[in-house]
């Protein structure tokens, strides 16, 4: 699935899409207000972002509402945070090290 999410995002675009809905629910008509690029254009781009589990869509009569779906973003963070963590624990080492040297003086 972070294959899927990675490729997602690749898109300007669809990052935009994401921007826009942090605050909150959206109609497809309103998100594609936003951009000069066609509606059926963001639809597409709202197709992806759906099935690759960043965005639901909850129709209401004629409808589309979208929203962020923040477990879609799950594995990215998780996939993200191993190589912070590893930053992370090079940075508290080196510190250490550097800590340790000091004080032999």
């Amino acid at each position: 699935m972070i294959e899927k999410v990675i490729a997602s995002l690749s898109v300007p675009s669809r990052r935009e899409i994401l921007n826009l809905l942090r605050n909150g629910e959206l109609t497809s008509t309103a998100i594609a207000e936003q951009f000069e690029i066609s509606a059926p254009a963001v639809s597409q781009h709202l197709k992806v972002l759906q099935n690759s589990g960043l965005v639901v869509v909850r129709k209401s009569g004629t409808k589309r509402y979208y929203r962020i779906r923040k477990e879609g973003f799950k594995d990215l963070k998780e996939f993200i945070d191993q190589f912070w963590d590893d930053s992370l624990l090079r940075l508290k080492e080196a510190a250490e090290e550097e800590e340790r040297r000091n004080n032999e003086r």
